[in-house]
């Protein structure tokens, strides 16, 4: 049984486009029609499409940052204490 590389090629390519059109239906960004045109327009183009607009809709994202120490907590620094109302 040979292995033929434009089997593995064309399976590689359809897990990339399944990838994407999860990854576009799952937006919240994006209205109905946006989201099957981009959809349609993966599986017509496949490898430049589908990395088009992963890249593109990836850069969209709000970047989280980690986050720092700011506020609360307890500070053992201060010479104050509370007791409350």
């Amino acid at each position: 049984m040979e292995l033929n590389y434009w089997h593995i090629f064309f399976a590689v390519v359809a897990l990339m486009n399944l990838f994407v059109s999860i990854y576009l239906t799952k937006r919240d960004d994006l209205e109905t029609f946006q989201k099957v045109a981009q959809i349609i327009l993966v599986w017509l183009i496949p490898v430049a499409a589908a990395i088009g607009f992963w890249l593109f809709h990836r850069s969209q994202d709000v970047q989280l940052s980690p986050s720092k120490l700011f506020g609360g907590g307890v500070n053992n620094n201060t010479n104050i204490t509370g007791t409350g109302d």
